[in-house]
């Protein structure tokens, strides 16, 4: 029995100086590599690094994160740069965009207002035509006072002034009413262009004045009426203006 409590004993007292000089081992192992992970100039000595607790241990994640924070501050650097640029390219697009609309919008007016014109135009010519098929189809008296009434409604549409009794007055004045007068003795009719019919018109006259829809005769009544009150119109203002030879 003694020897078997010695035997124990002794197996327990070797088993703790064992387990004291493993851990020795491990101790003097860390302090070797804080060691040499120390620089050379490093003031700290064998025994402090022997007596530190704490390993000095570098790993991948350190580095890694090193590397993220530079990337990170190098993005920080260049993010006003792309925000400017992008404010830049933002605002040029917007111009052209804004430029483009009131092209087309200018665009747009131009068509319409043509548009606009060419129908006002296209109804004055309606109108036009209107109220020369009303005068051509209106039925008139084959004498002085139809001629006069039948040319007084051609200048209305067509904007040339006179009254019936300034056109009255000036073709008894002229020709006593006779759409066939002719005055051969004038200086017209010595320059070979007498004055014919019942406002007495020279043909030179009466082609610069005639007036559409009329005849292109300086004998017909209606015509010469026409186109003598139209040159009348330009020169005085009215056939209602002359009193004389004109």
């Amino acid at each position: 029995m003694p020897k078997n409590t010695f035997t124990r004993g002794h197996s327990r007292a070797l088993t703790k100086r064992h387990k004291i000089a493993a851990a020795g081992v491990a101790t003097l192992g860390a302090a070797a590599i804080a060691f040499s992970a120390v620089p050379g100039n490093a003031e700290t000595t064998t025994s402090e690094a022997a007596t530190s607790s704490v390993p000095v241990t570098y790993t991948s994640e350190q580095l890694k994160g090193l590397h993220a924070d530079v990337s990170e501050q190098l993005a920080a650097k260049s993010l006003p740069g792309k925000a400017a640029e992008a404010k830049a390219k933002a605002e040029a697009k917007a111009k052209a965009a804004a430029a483009a609309k009131k092209k087309a919008a200018a665009a747009a007016a131009a068509k319409k207002a043509a548009k606009a014109r060419k129908a006002k135009e296209a109804a004055s010519r309606s109108a036009q035509r209107a109220k020369l098929k009303a005068a051509a189809t209106k039925s008139y008296a084959n004498n002085l006072d139809g001629w006069i009434k039948q040319s007084l409604d051609i200048m209305k549409s067509k904007g040339i002034p006179g009254s019936y009794n300034g056109l009255y007055r000036n073709i008894m004045r002229e020709s006593s009413g006779n759409p066939s007068a002719i005055n051969g003795w004038d200086i017209n009719a010595i320059n070979g262009t007498p004055s014919i019919g019942l406002l007495q018109i020279i043909k030179p006259t009466f082609d610069a004045y005639h007036v559409p829809g009329t005849s292109w005769s300086q004998y017909n009544p209606v015509a010469n009426i026409t186109a003598s009150a139209n040159y009348a119109f330009h020169r005085y203002g009215s056939i209602d203006n002359v009193n004389s030879a004109y």
